[in-house]
């Protein structure tokens, strides 16, 4: 168990992971404009990628902690093999998109340069620049009197030299203008015959033709067109001398967001001349993060061209979403749940309206006395927390958890935190040294002279944006355990109070790590004694190196091991584990959900968590795993197992060799697990409605 041929690379693994969110781009079965959202979707997860990984990598590199990681690699030569893996990537996505935009052209839809159009529309575009352009842009310029300015992380950047017009020999003076992200990316030519199809061109392309305007007088003798990836990677750490909170440590850190080193210079065309020349030493810079995309650049910006061409008929037809039917037909949403018992909630095929629901009724109902509730990414606009504030003036006692360290919603959960404390909310800014990543909500109300606790525990975020883009699971209960629970965690979070004794969830980084490797132990003993054992298990991430050994022990045993694994994979398959299968599903929906599924000597037992298999989820967070004890909802999860399991469309599957199979079709089956769990939830709501009662009978035969 101490081989490392047992690991596969944590940052290589990420970057193939990244390969197949572009496999989706180039799977014919996608409507075209699918298809171009994953390139947008792939440049994102690239640009997170340098900005974290590359860029931690590389400070350890620089101090001189060059030791390897479990696969046997070490930073030096995982940056090696990373930038081989990203420059095949880069050409792929590249080829893919010139597919995608000669596709497009026979949709009667072109996309352009400026430069690469008749003159009478570069003369119509430089009029648009003239008008709507030219007042947005300001040159930097970068002499003696003008030192390098900041450049905005991630922006596209022209960069260019400028003569003097007279032609007189001088020192060569350097300028700068920001493509502004105010602006839309596309613009469209109008005034054009019908039949001659749309015409778009890229913004920054139009800028590259007008930009001799903004400097009159003088000559542009060389131009380049980029962009700088800055490391982004903060760390947050508190004040030994309280000085400082957290809060206000956070918020000094993002101002000193835009001046950290770059990580990454990408150029838009190869380019070797002085001033490339020049830019690199100015931005200082070593050639292994210089790359050139030979193509458009900020490919992230790409999201927004499907809905500039607005044609539907390229895009998937929207999934209908139902609602949780065991929450309906009462008019109080309190007494739906007293009724119904444990109620899952799927998201995106339910309605996340359920739970904004249940808090604006609560924030209403004046025998609610309390609201507790963990917030990790809320987003910029969040009607929990517009719940939350309204419960706090109607005078609630609300106690609000947000994780002002998650990473690129910092700001965000700032902002969201202050308007809390506005309205006369208890905010707390986390626990010291630890994220608070777990999610709960939890909700105290009086009833017939008794208080009465209402618990939602989740694997995903309080996040309505997302909530319609990732795959997630929560559970609405009133069990006493799970309430008690959930109490507890709350009072550690807010409090000095230690870990109690957990009536039934685990808690990181108090025991969730020894409850997993406790539930592997037992699979291994069943093993052992001859009886069937198998675990299935969900997750977005497994690179935990004691949780993958102790894995590669089971599979030894007997064990059958199913995982599901979306992201990042560390387990390597040896080559005689037959008793091992790992696959991936990249999909329609961002697989979110965490399933964790123990046979038990054939008494299976199902869990729902906040966490993957990662060192950080089991050691340095507050997570949460936490029961299903309701038969119908493990039901529900072994079926939806069942259906990822059985997915021949878009499941790859992790071979011995650390490459993953791709599926190859032009057009779906009836096994895409995604499409299968919406049709079957949604089923599943149609005929309750129906037919009150009797409900695991429904999900008997529904499966």
């Amino acid at each position: 168990m101490n081989d490392r041929k047992l690991f596969l690379s944590r940052e290589l693994a990420w970057l193939d992971f990244n390969a197949r969110v572009l496999d989706e781009a180039l799977c014919e079965a996608n409507p075209l404009l699918e298809r171009l959202k994953f390139i947008s979707i792939t440049d994102s997860n690239l640009d997170e990628f340098f900005m974290v990984r590359i860029a931690g990598l590389r400070r350890l590199v620089r101090a001189g902690c060059d030791f390897p990681d479990p696969a046997g690699l070490r930073p030096s030569e995982q940056l090696s093999e990373a930038r081989k893996k990203i420059c095949k990537l880069i050409l792929r996505r590249r080829k893919c998109l010139d597919g995608i935009l000669r596709e497009l052209e026979n949709y009667g839809v072109r996309l352009r340069e400026a430069g690469d159009v008749g003159e009478d529309i570069q003369a119509q575009l430089a009029t648009f620049f003239d008008d709507q352009i030219m007042p947005v842009l300001t040159p930097f310029a970068v002499d003696s009197a003008h030192p390098f300015p900041l450049l905005t992380s991630g922006a596209i950047v022209i960069a260019v030299e400028i003569a003097s017009s007279t032609g007189s020999c001088g020192e060569s003076r350097f300028a700068f203008v920001e493509v502004p992200g105010v602006l839309d990316r596309f613009v469209e030519v109008t005034g054009r015959p019908a039949d001659s199809g749309r015409l778009l061109v890229t913004l920054e392309s139009v800028i590259w033709e007008n930009i001799g305007k903004l400097f009159p007088g003088c000559r542009i003798a060389d131009r380049i067109m980029f962009r700088i990836t800055r490391d982004m990677d903060l760390t947050f750490s508190d004040d030994p001398e309280g000085s400082m909170s957290l809060l206000e440590s956070i918020h000094t850190k993002l101002q000193q967001r835009k001046q950290r080193e770059a990580i990454r210079l990408e150029f838009c065309r190869r380019d070797t001349g002085k001033l490339a020349a020049w830019l690199k030493k100015s931005v200082d810079i070593a050639e292994e993060f210089c790359y050139c995309i030979d193509s458009f650049i900020y490919l992230k910006q790409f999201m927004q061209l499907p809905g500039v061409i607005n044609m539907p008929e390229l895009l998937e037809e929207e999934w209908k979403t139902s609602d949780v039917f065991e929450l309906e037909g009462s008019a109080s949403i309190f007494d739906a749940i007293k009724k119904a018992g444990d109620t899952a909630v799927f998201l995106p095929f339910h309605n996340f309206d359920c739970l904004t629901r249940l808090l604006n009724a609560a924030a209403d109902d004046p025998d609610v006395l309390a609201i507790k509730q963990t917030l990790y990414r809320v987003g910029s606009s969040s009607p929990v927390v517009d719940a939350l504030r309204r419960a706090a003036e109607n005078g609630k006692q609300v106690t609000a958890v947000i994780e002002l360290r998650a990473r690129f919603d910092e700001g965000n959960n700032i902002g969201r935190a202050r308007a809390l404390e506005e309205s006369g909310a208890h905010v707390v800014y986390g626990v010291s040294g630890l994220k608070v990543h777990a999610k709960a909500l939890l909700i105290v109300r009086r009833e017939a002279g008794r208080l009465r606790r209402y618990v939602h525990l989740a694997t995903g975020n309080y996040n309505a944006r997302t909530a319609k883009q990732y795959t997630d699971i929560g559970i609405i209960s009133t069990d006493p355990d799970l309430c008690s629970d959930a109490a507890a965690l709350f009072n550690i979070l807010t409090g000095f109070s230690t870990a109690p004794e957990w009536k039934c969830v685990s808690c990181a980084p108090f025991n969730l790590r020894s409850r997993f490797e406790e539930l592997v132990k037992r699979e291994i003993r069943f093993a052992r004694a001859g009886l069937p054992a198998k675990i299935t298990a969900k997750m977005n991430s497994l690179s935990d190196e004691g949780m993958i050994r102790i894995l590669h022990e089971a599979a030894a045993a007997g064990v059958e091991l199913q995982l599901i694994v979306r992201g990042i994979c560390c387990y390597r398959i040896l080559p005689k584990e037959k008793n091992v299968r790992i696959i991936s599903i990249v999909d329609r929906y961002l697989e979110h959900s965490r399933i964790f599924c123990f046979n038990n000597g054939g008494s299976p037992e199902y869990f729902l968590s906040s966490a993957d298999w990662m060192s950080r989820n089991l050691d340095r967070r507050i997570e949460l795993l936490f029961p299903v004890r309701d038969e119908k909802i493990c039901s529900m999860l072994r079926d939806i197992l069942n259906f990822q399991l059985q997915d021949s469309d878009k499941a790859r599957q992790l071979r011995p060799s650390g490459s993953y199979t791709r599926p190859d079709m032009s057009e779906y089956t009836g096994n895409r697990s995604q499409r299968r769990t919406s049709d079957y939830l949604r089923s599943i709501s149609e005929k309750s409605r129906n037919r009150r009662g009797g409900i695991l009978e429904i999900y008997a035969n529904d499966r």
